[in-house]
């Protein structure tokens, strides 16, 4: 089995079972107790220690894995209250991803502790939907259009970005992508939520909103929208094996006592309450220093960890037949580590959704030959070829498949590019040439350039344009980029601009030679060497080509 393991939440309620479970039953030599506060992490793994003595080494970690490094540490509403914070946490979340995965928290524990298995009890969805972005939105809809937005307009225009679910869930999940990938995790898996308890649009409970609950209702699309790229990051090829498990009830518990607790508005008091008028204006929230304070908010409660403590009354509520009910943390730790041993618990989400969706079909592949063949028939008698029209991404797309096209139209075939007449193998510069002298006959010197395509010319100084470029892309209202920088103009032709320049034409010739080898070894071994490697059409399909080189160079390929 695996050594070294790293529990996010791991001073949690289902967090610390699972630590548990893992150093009583896997006999890890590491496991990295990762939680938000510092003294939570180290009190856990004292306690651990304890408790497991020097069988496995128990290692605190903590910080917000959702921020840059330098941030982690700091309280959310801190920052939220920081203009320089601010506007430094939206660089982080809608800039270069680049940078912010180098700065990210959670990437650097990972590139620090090189983890074998990664298991997240965070209890993500929760975190990132109880930002409220309903809240932000009504502020900034109070000053639309007001006086009032010089003054507090800023901050919170830059706090209802920042309490966007969509943005952060894409960019944890590329950062789990790529780290897990770069130092080598081989197994991540996610403790997730239904953000409901496993009930339904009708459930009663809410953490005090009116029902149905929009802040609740956010918590279950981040959830689900969670497991979605959970789903993506598990058909990525080489990233490490993804499972789910998604309990659908609440989870209890962890103690009971009686204490000082506080309610939703962060109050430990109580007070002598006012006889008032049903009249005028009603004040929601007033100075707490003009009621008289009777003592403590001192009560018995049941305590659910992450979900929360609860009153006898309300536990009692949650948890009866037909209600919520519950589930406990510990049986949730068993179904993890069964599912970490490779068994078939039968509850990883992951799974279940790759066993229920449908799949390519047989019929389909069929009738991709009737339809490709229609295609080409309609496509001989009309005035223009049928190549891309840009609407189907990446850009990469458009341009290699009118590259292909012009080298189509030149020789025909693949091996009439690569071979002359003479047997010889022609030069990148000739193949360059000959191309530029057919883009002058060419439907495409229209077509491309019209759907917002440039092509550079052999020489690299000058291009062809239509009125709307599509690369490099426009980013918020700037439509003028300059071009002194060759390195960016470099970047534009590999990703967008059709490339008539020999360098590009080499690149060809490198690709459809190692194309023209595997249609030769597919003849001679058959279906065993039928893979992504193989070009399968007898004859010049620009999409076929197109098709192997996102297999093949770009990485573009499915798994399952």
């Amino acid at each position: 089995m695996f050594n070294d393991y790293l529990v996010l939440g791991g001073a949690g309620l289902v967090g610390l079972q699972v630590c548990r479970r893992i150093a009583r039953t896997l006999h890890p030599k590491r496991v990295v107790v990762a939680s938000l506060l510092e003294h939570e992490s180290r009190a856990v793994c004292v306690r651990l220690q304890e408790e497991f003595g020097d069988k496995v080494a128990f290692v605190p970690a903590w910080g917000n894995l959702f921020v840059p490094g330098p941030l982690a540490e700091m309280d959310r509403r801190d920052v939220m209250a920081n203009a320089g914070l601010r506007k430094q946490l939206l660089a982080w979340l809608y800039g270069d991803f680049d940078t912010a995965y180098g700065e990210n928290h959670l990437v650097n524990l990972i590139q620090l502790h090189r983890p074998e298995v990664i298991v997240d009890c965070v209890n993500t969805a929760t975190g990132l939907s109880y930002q409220n972005v309903f809240d932000g939105a009504k502020k900034v809809m109070d000053w639309l259009g007001e006086d009032s937005y010089a003054n507090d307009g800023v901050a919170d225009l830059e706090s209802f970005l920042l309490s966007q679910s969509v943005p952060q869930i894409i960019r944890h999940v590329r950062f789990v992508h790529r780290a897990t990938m770069e130092y080598g995790t081989r197994v991540y898996l996610k403790v997730g939520t239904t953000g409901t308890g496993g009930m339904g649009l009708n459930i009663p409970y809410t953490h005090s909103e009116d029902k149905p609950s929009k802040v609740l209702l956010a918590k279950t699309e981040a959830a689900f929208g969670h497991t979605g790229l959970l789903f993506l990051l598990a058909r990525t090829p080489d990233g490490p094996i993804v499972k789910e498990i998604k309990p659908a009830a609440m989870i209890g518990y962890k103690a009971v006592r009686t204490v000082v607790t506080r309610d939703k508005h962060g109050n430990d008091k109580l007070f002598a309450p006012r006889s008032c008028a049903i009249a005028g204006k009603l004040d929601l929230r007033q100075d707490d220093t003009g009621y008289e304070k009777t003592g403590e908010l001192e009560v018995t409660i049941v305590d659910t960890g992450e979900n929360g403590v609860f009153t006898r009354g309300e536990f009692a509520a949650i948890t009866a037949l037909g209600q919520m009910e519950y589930v406990t943390p510990e049986e949730i730790a068993q179904a993890v580590v069964l599912e970490i041993r490779g068994a078939n618990t039968g509850l990883d989400v992951i799974g279940a959704l790759d066993s229920s969706v449908m799949n390519p079909s047989y019929k389909a592949g069929l009738m991709r030959s009737v339809a490709l063949s229609d295609l080409k028939h309609a496509e001989a008698v009309s005035e223009y070829p049928s190549v891309a029209l840009g609407k189907l991404g990446p850009p990469e797309l458009s341009k290699l498949l009118f590259e292909a096209q012009l080298l189509k139209e030149v020789y025909g075939s693949l091996g009439q590019v690569l071979d002359g007449a003479d047997g010889e193998r022609r030069s990148p510069a000739e193949v360059a040439a000959a191309v530029e002298r057919q883009l002058e006959e060419s439907k495409v010197r229209f077509l491309a350039p019209s759907i917002g395509i440039p092509v550079l010319s052999s020489d690299g100084r000058t291009f062809l344009r239509g009125p709307r470029i599509n690369v490099p892309e426009v980013v918020g209202h700037h439509t003028v980029v300059p071009m002194d920088d060759p390195a960016e103009v470099e970047r534009w032709a590999q990703k967008g601009w059709i490339d008539l320049r020999a360098s590009n034409m080499e690149r060809w010739l490198q690709r459809l030679s190692l194309m023209v080898e595997a249609r030769l070894e597919l003849r001679d071994s058959g279906s065993a060497a039928a893979s992504i490697r193989s070009y399968l059409p007898t004859e010049f399909e620009i999409g076929e080509v197109v098709a192997w080189i996102f297999n093949n160079e770009m990485g573009g390929y499915r798994i399952k």
